[in-house]
């Protein structure tokens, strides 16, 4: 199991330390290194009333045997402290069966030191319960609030309703449900200070006072800085957060997922004060009182940048598929109640070129489903109503291609088209009829003349 591999057994004592203070163990403290008798970590806890103290032995190693239980048990016999003691063995590995033994027989005999045993499997558990990262062996953050995944005045699915209200041939009302699925994602929005000055010789050639605030994804890896609508939906909804309930959210979507912060308070706030510094450095050009010009690069020191505050929030990010025949659209977006920033909107683009965004106009084809856009929408001849020239079947008529729903209309058209008088062919190309166009018509109509009448 690679779990806190690469720390030493020393590294592995200080984990546990943070690991039993956030479990809400009182007094934690680590014993002498150097002669600390079987006793790694020493602290207590208050059992109805009771305070006891606990001796914890640490064992960063693969499998654990019984003298280990047996030596821990003497340490607690001697260990000085005025009322009921127990001990813990913790180890990133196993215990063997007789360390187990001996354990269970403290137990069932009522030893006045009983041992309990945490092996690796207990600390994946531990590890969910408190955040500790079993990778680097860290605390992360920890937070139980989000903003709104929905707006509770509102179905859960009304973006995707007001959405499909743009596209033209198509009622809301007709849809089907979309699939929605929402995701959890750490965020920390960070509040610093920047307060430095540059002096020369000639006096300060370069003054930072500045206040900034951003919001950055807090997800395992290298924290990025969010969009900047991405960044205000969170600063301006912080007032607004609600519990992150997943069986709650579990009755309005279908999928609900929650991620885990990445990384401490700490490394956030290392992370910022970094990138404030290179936010912040420029190169300033100034004369020196040889009136010689020089450039200089004002780099702030990490003590001139002051993080106050760094606040943990889930940001959620909503996902809705609809499926419509044959086709499948995504709308993706960031929410915070009514208000949302738009990730994806799979919705407002045709499903037969780039043409995309909200400024174009797009029609729905009940013919195969399809939303497309103004280019590649036409008029049914049979029915009159709009087909995609994806699905269309087509042929040309009187000089002019026809588009049809499939080849069963075509073949009635051909019927019908064969039963037309000569003009009402000729108006099957009205460009042919309008305008100056009255020779190219009559042209058109000896041509069907030398045809028979048919084209």
């Amino acid at each position: 199991m690679a779990v806190l591999d690469d720390l030493s057994g020393f590294e592995f004592e200080d984990v546990m330390e943070d690991v039993f203070r956030n479990l809400g163990y009182e007094n934690v403290r680590q014993a002498d290194r150097t002669a600390d008798e079987g006793r790694d970590v020493i602290m207590e806890e208050v059992v109805d009333g009771t305070r006891r103290a606990i001796i914890v032995e640490c064992k960063h190693t693969g499998t654990v045997g019984r003298p280990v239980v047996q030596k821990l048990h003497s340490a607690i016999a001697t260990f000085d402290f005025d009322g009921p003691k127990r001990g813990m063995v913790v180890t990133t590995g196993r215990f063997t069966n007789p360390a187990q033994e001996y354990a269970n027989r403290l137990q069932q005999n009522d030893d006045p030191h009983p041992i309990e045993l945490l092996d690796g499997e207990d600390l994946r558990e531990i590890a969910d319960e408190i955040g500790l990262d079993l990778y680097n062996g860290r605390i992360e953050i920890l937070c139980d609030e989000t903003l709104r995944p929905y707006d509770p005045a509102a179905d859960v699915d009304a973006p995707v309703t007001e959405a499909f209200r743009d596209i033209e041939n198509i009622e809301a009302a007709d849809l089907p449900d979309p699939h929605s699925s929402v995701t959890f994602r750490p965020v920390v929005a960070v509040t610093a200070d920047t307060n430095a000055v540059f002096e020369t010789s000639v006096g300060v050639i370069h003054r930072i006072n500045d206040r900034t605030r951003f919001v950055a994804h807090a997800e395992r890896g290298q924290p990025q800085v969010v969009d900047e609508d991405v960044g205000t939906l969170v600063t301006e909804n912080l007032h607004a957060t609600v519990d992150l309930d997943a069986e709650q959210f579990g009755e309005v979507f279908d999928d609900v997922e929650e991620r885990r912060f990445g990384q401490t308070q700490t490394e956030y706030k290392e992370w910022a004060v970094e990138r404030l510094q290179q936010h912040h450095t420029t190169t300033v050009t100034y004369t020196g009182d040889n009136n010689v010009t020089y450039n200089k690069t004002c780099e702030p020191n990490r003590s001139d940048i002051s993080v106050q505050s760094i606040e943990p929030v889930y940001l959620p990010e909503v996902r809705h598929t609809t499926d419509v025949q044959e086709y499948t659209y995504p709308y993706e977006y960031y929410a915070a109640g009514p208000s949302r920033v738009t990730a994806e909107d799979g919705i407002h683009q045709c499903v037969h070129c780039d043409t995309s965004g909200v400024t174009e106009m797009y029609t729905y084809c009940p013919n195969c489903g399809a939303i497309a856009c103004s280019s590649h929408t036409k008029t049914e001849r049979l029915e009159g109503e709009p087909v995609c020239t994806g699905c269309a079947v087509t042929e040309r008529f009187a000089l002019k291609t026809k588009y049809f729903y499939d080849e069963e209309n075509l073949e009635a058209f051909r019927e019908e088209y064969a039963a037309m008088p000569i003009h009402e062919k000729v108006m099957e190309n009205k460009l042919l009829t309008a305008g100056g166009g009255v020779i190219t018509a009559v042209l058109l109509l000896l041509g069907i003349l030398a045809l028979g009448g048919v084209i």
